[in-house]
């Protein structure tokens, strides 16, 4: 199914070969050059903007350390269970000191049901405490400082760089978009930090931060695990991935 005119499909990137739904493979990006890729990753973002134009962290905050602390949460968990859970965290432990001096067992029972709940704990009341000793109580905005905190990688830094701080330092590399750039032939790589490498040459700098939003919306919504709905993907001329 090809889209309206609403969708705007470029000239000339529907031609892209297309042999099965799996992600394209090394040799198949040999074959695309780089100016090539590079072109049809931009107009995947800019398709992906008009489909999805409210796209946005579905994490709930209200300031920086809110979100650093949803984040963490969120791992190998929804959004929609985070947002349930962190109203009630927040409440009982506002800022980093609260949450610095809460008792463990105390936190597992708000956030038990996120999962690997034992886990998330230490890393909140190791964060929370790191952030009280060593920034005086105040979420940090450079990526080196943010990955020295207990509980925070490079992915989670991205997300509070790019959406508390407006500072585009990197790319967010979920689950959903590490699906979506292998199935679109952005990256063979499976490796979150390897993807980002991929990527970042590809997409314009402003947009390294929406695109984590839009492509997981387009995951949830169309290029679902295991199976995408090539039929009704305004990408599925060019997709190497489509089966249409």
């Amino acid at each position: 199914m090809k889209s309206g005119k609403g969708e705007g499909k470029g000239v000339g990137l529907g031609n892209i070969a297309r042999k099965n739904a799996r992600p394209v493979g090394q040799r198949g990006l040999r074959r695309e050059s780089k100016a090539a890729r590079q072109a049809r990753a931009r107009e995947i973002v800019a398709r992906l903007k008009r489909k999805y134009p409210n796209a946005k962290c579905s994490l709930h905050y209200e300031n920086p350390f809110q979100l650093l602390v949803a984040t963490i949460l969120s791992a190998q968990c929804t959004d929609e269970r985070v947002n349930l859970v962190t109203p009630k965290l927040f409440e009982r432990f506002p800022e980093p000191d609260d949450l610095a001096g809460a008792k463990p067992e105390e936190v597992e029972e708000i956030v038990k049901s996120t999962g690997f709940f034992r886990n998330k704990t230490k890393s909140l009341l190791g964060m929370s405490n790191a952030l009280v000793e060593r920034h005086k109580g105040v979420v940090p905005d450079t990526m080196t400082d943010l990955v020295k905190l207990p509980g925070v990688g490079r992915k989670t830094a991205n997300v509070l760089l790019g959406n508390a701080f407006g500072k585009t330092e990197g790319i967010v590399v979920d689950t959903h978009v590490a699906r979506l750039s292998g199935r679109l032939g952005l990256t063979p790589q499976t490796d979150a930090v390897k993807i980002e490498q991929d990527l970042i040459p590809l997409i314009e700098r402003p947009d390294w931060t929406i695109l984590a939003h839009l492509f997981i919306d387009h995951g949830r919504a169309v290029c679902k695990a295991p199976k995408p709905l090539c039929e009704v993907c305004i990408l599925n001329d060019i997709c190497p991935s489509s089966r249409i």
